[in-house]
């Protein structure tokens, strides 16, 4: 018997410009830029606030003043304040469990209209204290008099002073994402003059993009708070007049001897939000809003972090695919998160290697040929910069609205992310 189901629509997305952390956004929290990019991204849809139902909201570094941000949004945006919200992580693809955590409340009939995004700011890591520190600054606290207080720090010693900043590492592993992709690179053979070349074209489709006004309806302008004197309109990471005479330059970041890995060819450090909004196909007819994209499948994998640790949309890739009943000659408009040059390299050797479909995938043929030069057509993360908590909602966004402009039927999004994890999603115009 046939059987109604309800497809998730993307009826819009938009993002704050993507800035090096330290520039722009630097006195700026994630919860900060998350407020300024839903405001406007409500503002530019029309819907009527009160039809809202959650928000949703990946965040990876979280703040210990706020850490459910999402909910924080809510209350700081004007938002009806009996609008709930949840905040997730899920390291690099935080933002895309955003939005398909959002998209299983709608397909369920659980909701009509959700906010789904993320938002980082890496310019606001939480620095921790030593142990013994911590231990003394809460002993002091419960102590009444002045020489209880200080007493409570005569056995602290100066390197207890030292502060403990976050590493971007596995704690498994030990190792750093550069370290990991170090690794890849050397074990796929994946060089450093392929690494340039692919960053290299990152950077100039990106420019090319901005400079032509593709991103006009999916970067907002930002004037920074408290002042609200410097106006952000583009990214301030993109190097259109890089070469690769330039990039060759460069010496290596993770393994200074034989690495192939510099700042030129991976994603750097960056603080930046985005956000979509997400409805159910018959609550956007209703309103007579004409969606940008419609989710139609998606896939969660991971792989052993001790391996290929950036290889996790290989795994994810097929059964997304699967779920979409199309195979990967039928997308044409493909957008793969750019951790490194040689990560999205690696992670396209393997989706085409039959060697790999065999013995890692369980499947007597690979996945498909991708070509590095059609995908990321308006430049990728090593261009555009990287907020880990929001990344997955810029690619959403950019994928739909490729779509909207190609005349496209599907498109394809991959991300990989720490812990060895990956997702692939299927989206599709009207």
């Amino acid at each position: 018997m046939w059987q109604y189901t309800p497809r998730v629509a993307v009826v819009r997305g938009l993002r704050t410009p993507f800035a090096k952390s330290g520039t722009h956004y630097a006195h700026l929290s994630a919860l900060d830029l998350g407020k300024l990019v839903v405001a406007e991204l409500v503002q530019r849809s029309g819907i009527d606030p009160n039809t809202i139902q959650e928000v949703v909201f990946g965040n990876v570094i979280p703040s210990v003043k706020a850490p459910n941000i999402a909910r924080e949004i809510v209350l700081g945006t004007g938002l009806p304040r009996k609008v709930p919200g949840f905040t997730v992580s899920k390291a690099c693809a935080s933002s895309i469990q955003a939005i398909t955590s959002a998209a299983d409340m709608i397909f369920r009939g659980y909701a009509d209209i959700v906010i789904a995004g993320g938002s980082e700011s890496l310019s606001d890591i939480p620095i921790l204290f030593s142990k013994n520190f911590a231990d003394a600054l809460v002993s002091s606290s419960k102590q009444k008099s002045v020489g209880g207080k200080l007493g409570s720090f005569r056995k602290i010693r100066p390197k207890d002073l030292a502060p403990d900043a976050p590493a971007i590492a596995e704690s498994t592993t030990a190792l750093t994402m550069g370290e990991s992709a170090e690794k890849m690179a050397k074990e796929n053979g994946i060089t450093r003059e392929a690494q340039d070349k692919f960053a290299l074209q990152s950077h100039h489709r990106a420019a090319e993009a901005t400079a032509s006004g593709r991103f006009k309806d999916e970067v907002m302008t930002v004037l920074v708070p408290p002042g609200y004197d410097d106006v952000v309109e583009t990214d301030n990471l993109i190097r259109g007049d890089s070469t690769l005479e330039a990039m060759a330059k460069l010496r290596p970041v993770f393994d200074r001897k034989f690495g192939t890995i510099t700042a030129a060819n991976a994603s750097p450090l960056t603080d930046g939000a985005a956000a979509v909004i997400l409805m159910s196909e018959d609550k956007a007819k209703a309103l007579g809003i004409k969606p940008i994209g419609f989710i139609k499948s998606y896939a969660y994998a991971a792989t052993d972090p001790f391996d290929q640790l950036l290889q996790g949309p290989v795994f994810a890739l097929p059964v997304a695919l699967e779920r979409a009943k199309i195979a990967l000659k039928d997308i044409s408009v493909i957008e793969m998160h750019e951790a490194f040059a040689a990560q999205v390299l690696s992670n396209i050797q393997w989706i085409g290697s039959k060697k790999i479909a065999q013995e890692r995938l369980g499947r007597s043929e690979p996945v498909g040929d991708i070509d590095p030069e059609k995908i990321n057509l308006t430049g990728g993360s090593i261009a555009l910069g990287h907020p880990f908590g929001a990344t997955g909602s810029r690619i959403v966004t950019t994928v739909c609205n490729e779509l909207q402009r190609t005349g496209q039927q599907y498109g394809l999004l991959t991300v990989c992310a720490a812990g060895g994890m990956g997702v692939a999603m299927v989206l599709e115009r009207e």
